[in-house]
């Protein structure tokens, strides 16, 4: 029976580029979305740019244009961008829509009946030259903890404390470099914090909804049975501000997380209108139809809690699975503008390379995990060229003249043989090769469902390295010369010529998800219609007719490589713009931060680094992100230290674990007590926070040189 799916892709921010780490994700998401369609599933693929947010209202206001002149620009140029790497999209849409609103609007209303809506004065930055509130990355100062200097009004980049924005000392506006004033305002929060949230999340993501690393992630941020570890979501920002605005409160708009997600509603229902579907059927409970987003790991505490607690309280449906997926990295470090590697899908296509290069490799590398995949440029060149060139066009080549210059263009008939099996004889391909590429066909088939594209590609490959050696050990270009004075030869030749040419429409047609456009020339070649998965049981009629043959790709050229590369290099010079750190799918460039000044051997020998072991970790009341930590470090007596890591750890699970603080801190005092040191973490522009330990053997007190 055909299944219906709904699919997404996380929205792209219209405040940048499409570059190779958001292609991860949207490639990803059209190779099984074509993959569902081959089946015969009805299948929908919807996405949008989001459009919202602070970062969007300053770029139009420094380039002297509107928002939604901004919009228009970007989106034409993310739609080209899609379009180049064959992203096929059913409809792609932008969250600043009539339809985003009119289910934004909606839904707010159904959790402000339900009592999941509350209105809360919130002191906050505000510039006073800029007359507009400040979200916590436009805020910059000094670190209070470290005392570095230009950190973010959230985070520090150089010890990855994190704090409130009113903490910073000598606060600044990012954006207009004015002091910040403190002023209230009225906000409007979500209660995830409320009973009703809490335990439907508890049970929603131990579902089965998610992947497993990803349902322990969420465990650790909702806590135990009897915690209440989640806070409520402030989804107001005030004026001036890019967005919708929030019914009945004038000058208060939705934040742009809230209406982001309800974007891919918008899209979609601009598709039904458009095609006549029945959008309830996709979004509201009791009917059977599927609904999946694909996603970076870096959003999941909004999709996998947020999202689905919105919709829940809202009467809609919940997402039958969400996947997340890992970051790329380049040659095996982080996207470097500086190196050349943060490249742009516009730049990559300038170079005449083949999108579906690029396609091959990234199915190549995912599994259906969250794991990261690293694009390794000079490994890229030789698998293309070693898989795609070398193992499957060759087949093609290798064969196809034969066909054209002796069988008068015809595919020769596949001769049977007679093979057992459980229900006793019956006909098959007399080329066991051939059975089994078409008994693969459900084995691939299952790789792809489960998105473990690499396993499809190397089953795939591993049928099209014995389909090569079969034709090395037939020698048609030998057998050739002697064929047509032959009637043996004659019928050996025909036998390699109709076996390798049903064995390469075959691999086709299984690599058709993630080449469709080479695809598409084979069935032109071989004069089929579009190759369906049922194809996959039946052959080549006896004297089909195909085309003459004409290359299908080419080898990538190092020199295309280095040019693509060198395009892409900048100089790090000191950012002047205004725009906040990417988020969705572009926070997938997790570029590194500059390094900072130099500092002497001297200098560094006075930071006092040592081995501590947790020995109790515990929430603090009244404190959002801080834990308390008692930490042995080889003294008489534990140290207390308060460490801003409570949105990532699990206090429980801390315990007994060995880690590396600055001992020699001075102590802090704070309203929940004295610190006495801090414990080291690492963090990017993407969320989340590690902390540092040592090797097996270190013991407590080490110093650490």
């Amino acid at each position: 029976m055909s299944r219906k799916i709904l699919v997404t892709s996380a929205l792209p921010y219209a405040n940048g580029s499409i570059h190779l780490g958001h292609l991860v994700e949207y490639i990803q998401t059209d190779i099984w979305v074509r993959f569902q369609k081959m089946l015969g599933n009805t299948c929908y693929y919807v996405c949008a740019d989001d459009t919202h947010g602070t970062p969007v209202m300053l770029r139009a206001e420094k380039e002297g244009i509107t928002p939604e002149q901004l919009i228009d620009r970007v989106w034409h140029e993310h739609k080209a961008d899609f379009e180049g790497f064959h992203v096929e999209f059913d409809h792609y849409g932008s969250t600043n829509s009539p339809e985003t609103k009119e289910f934004a609007q909606a839904i707010y209303r159904k959790l402000k009946a339900a009592g999941l809506i509350e209105v809360r004065s919130v002191e906050q930055f505000y510039d006073p030259v800029k007359n507009m509130f400040l979200p916590d990355r436009f805020i910059k100062g000094e670190c209070p903890k470290c005392h570095a200097k230009d950190q973010y009004g959230d985070n520090c980049e150089v010890c990855g404390s994190t704090y409130s924005p009113t903490e910073l000392i000598n606060p600044y506006s990012a954006v207009s470099g004015a002091q910040p004033e403190r002023r209230n305002s009225d906000h409007y929060f979500f209660k995830l914090s409320a009973d009703t949230c809490q335990q439907f999340l508890r049970e929603w993501t131990r579902s089965g909804t998610l992947q497993p690393e990803a349902a322990n992630k969420m465990q650790e941020w909702l806590g135990g049975e009897g915690e209440s570890k989640l806070t409520d979501w402030d989804i107001s920002r005030d004026a001036p501000y890019f967005g919708f605005e929030i019914p009945d409160a004038p000058g208060k708009y939705f934040y742009v997380w809230l209406d982001a997600p309800v974007g891919y509603m918008g899209s979609f229902k601009k598709l039904c209108d458009a095609k006549g579907i029945n959008f309830d059927d996709y979004w509201k409970p009791g009917f059977d139809t599927e609904l999946y987003h694909f996603i970076g790991k870096d959003i999941l505490y909004f999709h996998a809690l947020f999202w689905p607690a919105m919709l829940k309280h809202a009467d809609f449906r919940t997402p039958t699975k969400l996947f997340a997926h890992g970051f790329l990295t380049v040659n095996g470090e982080k996207m470097s503008k500086s190196r050349g590697t943060f490249i742009t899908a516009d730049s990559y296509l300038k170079q005449g390379l083949n999108p579906e290069y690029l396609r091959y490799y990234y199915a190549a590398k995912l599994n259906g995990t969250m794991e990261d995949l690293d694009l390794s440029l000079e490994d890229f060149v030789a698998k293309v060229n070693s898989d795609l060139i070398g193992k499957y066009v060759n087949i093609a080549s290798r064969c196809a003249g034969f066909v054209n210059k002796i069988f008068n263009g015809k595919i020769p008939l596949v001769r049977i043989g007679s093979i057992e099996d459980e229900n006793g004889k019956r006909t098959a391909p007399n080329w066991s090769g051939l059975r089994g590429i078409i008994h693969s066909s459900e084995k691939i088939a299952d790789a792809y469902n489960q998105r473990d594209f690499g396993k499809a590609l190397r089953l795939i490959m591993a049928l099209a390295d014995e389909t090569n050696r079969y034709i090395d050990e037939k020698e048609p270009w030998v057998v050739a010369k002697r064929a047509l004075d032959n009637s043996a030869e004659y019928d050996n030749l025909a036998d390699c010529c109709a076996n390798a040419l049903n064995a390469f429409r075959l691999l086709t047609l299984y690599l058709k998800p993630v080449l469709p456009m080479l695809a598409e020339n084979v069935e032109t070649f071989f004069n089929i219609p579009p190759l369906k998965w049922d194809d996959a049981q039946t052959l080549l009629s006896a004297d089909h007719h195909i085309n003459p043959y004409k290359h299908l790709m080419t080898r990538i050229d190092q020199k295309q490589i280095d040019a693509m590369v060198e395009a892409n290099k900048q100089s790090l010079e000191p950012a002047t713009d205004t725009h906040s750190p990417a988020r969705h799918a572009e926070a997938q460039q997790h570029a590194i931060a500059p390094i900072a000044e130099t500092i002497s051997i001297d200098e560094f020998s006075k930071v006092d680094l040592r081995v501590a072991k947790i020995i109790n970790a515990e929430h603090v009341e009244g404190a959002e992100k801080l834990l308390k930590l008692t930490l042995d470090i080889g003294e008489a007596q534990p140290r207390t230290v308060f460490a801003g890591i409570k949105s990532v750890y699990d206090p429980e699970k801390l315990k007994g674990r060995m880690t590396v603080m600055v001992a020699n801190l001075a102590p802090r005092k704070m309203k929940f007590g004295l610190s006495e040191g801090m414990v080291l973490a690492a963090s990017g522009d993407a969320p989340g926070l590690f902390i540092l330990s040592p090797d097996d053997g270190a013991q407590p007190g080490m110093r650490i040189k």
